[in-house]
């Protein structure tokens, strides 16, 4: 599997680090060292939990352009994870939020890093940004042109948006995987926070066929046990950080429990909360 061989082992944790507002977004504060340095303590302390790598995502630039983004925003994503890089001995990863994935591999091809994550790959999807097309065809010639091995994590069905025509959800993996030659898919819940459900974890392990497929939202120290009996990895935020709650930082000894609770057995075999999927054609 790609994870393995990115991340040296089955089942990786993912952690997220949420940059602050950077230059051109709507909220900016106009002082990129002190992004520069949450960014640092935060993969400091990802790393220090025991994560087995890191994505960087430009998060709270809310709201977010679709497609490209400012090239300012790009010049302050290279410099920072570029410097975290330097910190951190884990493989790194990137999310160009909300979808642009070009400058993803640009960054990814310049500072070494080892993968990206795609909100919509393949399909077309109403967002609050308005329709969003995949572009696989575009993504894959473009990350052949930089000649570099940068691994492609796939959203399909992502958070925060709603696919145009009825879901299929094993349709959408195997279009991602067969069609759109994604190296892993992402399965979450419907918004940030909420997990996907182990009946879709399911059907999406089943139509990948051996491609890894990772949680990407509302992993909890709760449902992460259970969750992972269907999934290959977790991309995890909002449970590591202090409180459990998005606008606050990684809290080392919440990243130590998470690990923990995923690695330990549950008897209960009780559903978590789910993002229904409607399997008609």
């Amino acid at each position: 599997m790609i994870t393995e061989k990115i991340f040296g082992k089955k089942n990786p944790v993912i952690g997220v680090v949420h940059l602050l507002p950077l230059p051109t977004s709507a909220r900016w504060g106009g002082n990129l060292k002190a992004v520069m340095e949450r960014a640092e303590q935060e993969a400091t302390a990802l790393a220090a939990g025991g994560v087995d790598g890191i994505i960087i995502e430009n998060f709270f630039d809310a709201p977010f352009t679709k497609d490209n983004v400012d090239p300012a925003t790009i010049s302050a994503m290279t410099l920072i994870v570029d410097r975290i890089m330097s910190l951190i001995m884990l493989p790194i990863g990137l999310n160009i939020l909300r979808n642009d994935a070009k400058a993803g591999l640009a960054i990814a091809s310049c500072v070494g890093a080892s993968f990206i994550r795609v909100n919509v790959y393949t399909g077309v999807m109403a967002t609050d940004q308005g329709l969003i097309e995949g572009k696989a065809h575009e993504i894959q010639r473009y990350r052949r042109e930089l000649g570099e091995d940068i691994a492609i994590f796939a959203d399909v069905l992502v958070k925060h948006a709603r696919p145009l025509g009825t879901p299929n959800l094993t349709t959408a993996v195997q279009d991602t995987i067969q069609r759109g030659l994604a190296d892993a898919v992402i399965l979450s819940g419907w918004a940030t926070g909420l997990p996907p459900s182990r009946e879709d974890l399911e059907l999406a392990q089943s139509a990948a066929k051996g491609t890894p497929v990772l949680i990407g939202s509302g992993a909890t120290l709760d449902n992460i046990s259970d969750l992972m009996s269907f999934a290959d990895g977790v991309i995890v935020a909002s449970s590591l950080k202090r409180h459990g709650k998005i606008d606050e930082t990684i809290d080392p000894t919440r990243v130590s429990q998470f690990i923990e609770a995923m690695q330990t057995p549950i008897i209960s075999s009780s559903k978590s909360s789910s993002k229904p999927v409607n399997q008609a054609s």
